[in-house]
């Protein structure tokens, strides 16, 4: 089954990104993390998300320059996984650096009929 989890992460922990004092733990964690999962060989793409003040939402013909983050989480990145099931994507999901103080959430891939 294919799971995209999504990795939503407090301002403030977006912000250890770029944070001098920070920024070597928050990339070291990451690194270890999409190691292990990429080693998995269930990774099918991902990618780390710019802020949401880069954002820019289309809604009919209007087109609007963000942030339009409407609560105190962002949505930092990605990983889509090919997983034999939804238990070890959950597996996977609580493993994740974002885990211990944002939202991982996890959506299965909805499968076209027809």
């Amino acid at each position: 089954m294919k799971v995209t989890m999504l990795i939503h992460e407090a301002p403030e922990d977006v912000a250890a990104r770029t944070d001098p004092a920070r920024a070597a733990a928050y990339w070291g964690a990451w690194k270890a993390y999409a190691d292990a999962l990429g080693a998995t060989g269930m990774v099918q793409g991902g990618a780390g998300l710019q802020g949401p003040e880069t954002a820019t939402l289309v809604r009919g013909a209007a087109v609007l320059d963000g942030p339009y983050s409407e609560t105190r989480e962002q949505l930092g990145g990605y990983f889509t996984l090919e997983v034999p099931d939804l238990e070890t994507a959950k597996v996977w999901a609580a493993r994740c650096p974002a885990a211990a103080l944002g939202t991982i959430e996890l959506r299965p891939h909805l499968v076209m009929m027809g």
